[in-house]
């Protein structure tokens, strides 16, 4: 895990992102391996609102893969219409005390900080029930225009060779902020390829949101920028 190091400007102390959240009590969602919370905490001596996804205390396997991806690619690529990564929250170094537990407080816990989007998640405004005020057409266009300029910066300029598919791309993971300017989120499940080249593809077991995955790719594992 070479690149946490390489992220240390990005560690936030545990005791500061408890009081940003009131200890974890402004809960504002739900996902699948944990909660996220807003609050408001000081980065460069500037008040800012930001989104806590606390992962799940008992969590391995997929989840904590997930966590280290999205630390690996968010604090590497910056985009207007990608999520911000402002911060972290993991310490596995051994705790210094007599008893040496395997991990301090901090390595309990896996915390990714964001920025806050105002207005939450695209879904909401395309389902039927909503109580919202709902998207004008040309809001919704400019939406799917903000998260496509998203999608081209990670398939074609991240890096001279390498491009970014996302894995999980639908509007529960296209998110909104104050001026509804659109971002793409959740890079748990995203994977590195190679790009500038006629046709790259990768072979992956099949993983995404059932419903969105293109069907090929779940009968065959071969993952292109077009099938996520």
């Amino acid at each position: 895990m070479e690149f946490i190091k390489d992220s240390e400007h990005l560690r936030i102390p545990l005791k500061d992102i408890k009081i940003a959240t009131e200890n974890f009590t402004t809960l504002i969602g739900k996902g699948g391996f944990g909660n996220v919370y807003k609050g408001e905490l000081s980065l460069l001596g500037k008040l800012t609102s930001i989104a806590v996804k606390r992962l799940d205390s008992n969590i391995s396997g997929q989840g904590f893969k997930e966590f280290l991806t999205e630390i690996h690619l968010l604090s590497r690529y910056k985009h207007p219409n990608l999520v911000s990564l402002l911060g972290f929250c993991h310490d596995p170094r051994p705790h210094p005390g007599r008893n040496r537990k395997p991990f301090c407080q901090e390595g309990h816990e896996k915390i990714l900080i964001y920025g806050y989007a105002a207005h939450g998640s695209f879904d909401k405004f395309l389902c039927m029930n909503t109580t919202v005020c709902p998207l004008t057409c040309k809001q919704k266009i400019d939406i799917c225009i903000d998260a496509a300029y998203g999608l081209d910066y990670l398939h074609n300029h991240t890096a001279e060779n390498q491009r970014v598919i996302h894995g999980d791309i639908k509007s529960a993971n296209i998110l909104l902020d104050h001026n509804w300017k659109a971002m793409i989120s959740d890079f748990g499940l995203s994977k590195l390829g190679r790009a500038n080249e006629k046709e790259t593809f990768l072979i992956t077991n099949p993983c995404g949101t059932h419903g969105y995955c293109d069907p090929m790719y779940m009968d065959t594992g071969v993952l292109t920028k077009e099938r996520i």
